[in-house]
């Protein structure tokens, strides 16, 4: 990205989620004269399904920093992108770090930030799915509570954030920046047509993902889950792009020939943006444990299983298409098989999940002291 501006932010992804979130903030920060943009990677996820189809996909500018770290233990991903990211804020001696969301970089890159002195923007604040056991929840928790600028997708993460103690004056309720991503590029997913790659007619499939610890870590959880899907599959085919560390699990766990021996189950590697949004979109429901997909889906009017025990947006079922089933066969089941007898179930957005979330962003982060060059 070309030098310019007086307020030079760094702004980290890491995760494929980050990336859907981190390219209309960009977009939005090339519109503002002041503001000096950098992207730093942290190569949290770093194969061509993971990360490049998505920078490719979202025309997301080229990092301006790689910083390679790979896969690893919890601890050993988040020491090393603090090694790492340490010297880049020593190089770059930035105004403001903006990281995104709850993966192990946006931890990693806010602790190594306010150590250096080196305000913090962390977008998607205030996400409470109340279970400590998720890695993700302590994450943001931790990242919300050494942020100057909390920006908060909903009124409950406004609430949450007050509760922690967190001061008025650092939480900015601007809506959601992934809505702002799905509408722009929703006309070109729509042409797209992945359904028929797999030989499938609009409404006439399910969508499933599963990647969370608690769900494909444990053999019997896991095992559990696909005796739902091998349920629901008798009714409706289900489209299944595995992510690796699915994929590694059922392997593990000698679940192979049993996913081979499902006929009308259409199993693939992980789908770019557009590609697996047009699969969402030609869908009659998707079964997940991912935020990101409650909240697209809610926008998008679609049925949504959440496959957990609780959500850090509620607003999803509150407001939007989402169910959260839990992992227990009899309730996953009878869910999908009430969908499929029901109509179009199209609900209202949440407030602000406009596709105008980033201009939000940047109208407040215009107004930090760099901008007019008073902090240099």
């Amino acid at each position: 990205m070309a030098d310019r501006g007086s307020l030079k932010i760094v702004n980290v992804v890491g995760g494929r989620p980050n990336f859907v979130k981190i390219a209309p903030i960009l977009d939005a920060m090339t519109k503002v004269p002041t503001i000096r943009p950098l992207l730093v990677h942290t190569g949290q996820h770093y194969d061509h399904a993971m990360s490049r189809a998505f920078f490719e996909d979202l025309e997301i500018p080229e990092p301006d920093c790689f910083l390679g770290v790979g896969s690893g233990t919890h601890a050993e991903q988040t020491a090393r992108v603090m090694v790492e990211f340490e010297k880049v804020l020593e190089k770059e001696r930035p105004d403001l770090v903006l990281v995104v969301g709850d993966v192990n970089s946006t931890l990693a890159c806010a602790l190594v930030a306010a150590k250096q002195i080196v305000p913090i923007a962390h977008v998607e604040a205030g996400l409470r799915s109340f279970d400590r056991t998720m890695p993700e929840e302590i994450n943001r928790t931790l990242t919300d509570h050494l942020s100057d600028y909390c920006f908060t997708t909903s009124e409950d993460a406004n609430d949450n954030l007050r509760r922690e103690g967190i001061p008025e004056g650092r939480i900015h309720f601007v809506g959601n920046v992934m809505i702002d991503t799905l509408r722009k590029y929703e006309p070109a997913a729509r042409k797209k047509r992945t359904a028929e790659a797999f030989g499938l007619t609009p409404q006439g499939y399910a969508v499933l993902t599963l990647h969370r610890p608690s769900n494909v870590d444990d053999p019997k959880t896991f095992g559990l889950l696909l005796d739902s899907l091998e349920e629901i599959l008798r009714k409706v085919p289900v489209v299944f792009p595995i992510h690796p560390r699915s994929r590694r699990r059922v392997t593990e766990f000698g679940f192979d020939a049993r996913i081979a021996a499902l006929d009308r189950l259409r199993l693939c590697q992980p789908l770019g943006y557009l590609a697996f949004l047009s699969l969402m979109l030609d869908s009659r429901f998707v079964m997940t444990d991912s935020g990101g997909i409650q909240e697209e889906t809610t926008v998008l009017g679609i049925p949504c299983l959440t496959l957990r025990e609780n959500t850090e947006r509620p607003v999803t079922v509150r407001l939007g298409t989402n169910v959260v089933v839990g992992t227990r066969r009899e309730r996953i089941v009878s869910e999908a098989l009430r969908l499929l007898g029901e109509g179009d179930r199209r609900r209202a957005a949440p407030p602000l999940w406009d596709g105008q979330a980033a201009p939000r962003i940047l109208e407040v982060l215009r107004r930090h002291p760099a901008a007019d060059g008073s902090a240099r």
